[in-house]
């Protein structure tokens, strides 16, 4: 397993994720929109394994990257310094709350794949976006746990894929690979989309 995970993005899941690492023995890069001195209850709670950087030296720093940011935003991620990185996307699209992309709306692609355009040096893998911040630290079970969860995954890359599956596994997780980023739609937590149809 990766030993250093950077969260882009800190807020519920964001935090959530960097508490089941830290709890795992996986050393966190955390950042977010407001630099990083807006991070230091946070850091300090999470104790020796955690520091707050920017999201650029985040991507830097990190073996494996959560993007958890709101969709809109998907364009402010540094896209040079993620180059090679497998970026793990936890965004819903919400059109109601962040307004309408047309891209989407048309289904022309899904909110994964538009991060993959964004990031064409890296590996995107939809992940962590159907479940609930508290959900995701209660449900949370060790290897072989009878009542063990499992989360789904999508993506295009099969070792992105197998990066994101021994994360999960490492969080308290199983993972379900439910296809491509095409077809990454069927896991988001949604409102339908404007034209009533999903893509793909």
């Amino acid at each position: 397993m990766s030993h250093t995970l950077g969260l882009i993005g800190s807020g519920m899941i964001g935090s959530s994720v960097a508490r089941l690492a830290v709890a795992a023995g996986l050393d966190v890069v955390l950042s977010n929109s407001r630099g990083p001195e807006t991070l230091a209850d946070l850091v300090a709670d999470l104790g020796d394994r955690a520091r707050a950087a920017t999201p650029a030296e985040t991507a830097q720093a990190a073996d494996l990257v959560v993007a958890a940011i709101p969709l809109t935003a998907f364009d402010q991620l540094p896209a040079e310094a993620l180059a090679g990185k497998t970026v793990l996307d936890t965004a819903n699209y919400y059109p109601e709350r962040d307004g309408h992309l047309a891209v989407l709306d048309t289904g022309e692609l899904t909110s994964s794949a538009l991060l993959q355009r964004h990031l064409p040096d890296s590996q995107v893998i939809k992940a962590f976006n159907n479940i609930t911040p508290h959900q995701l630290l209660s449900l949370a079970r060790p290897p072989a746990a009878p009542d063990r969860s499992a989360l789904p995954i999508a993506g295009d890359d099969a070792n992105a894929k197998a990066e994101a599956t021994q994360l999960l596994d490492t969080l308290g997780y199983d993972a379900v690979d439910t296809g491509t980023l095409a077809t990454s739609w069927r896991s988001e937590l949604r409102c339908p989309r404007s034209s009533g149809q999903p893509p793909g």
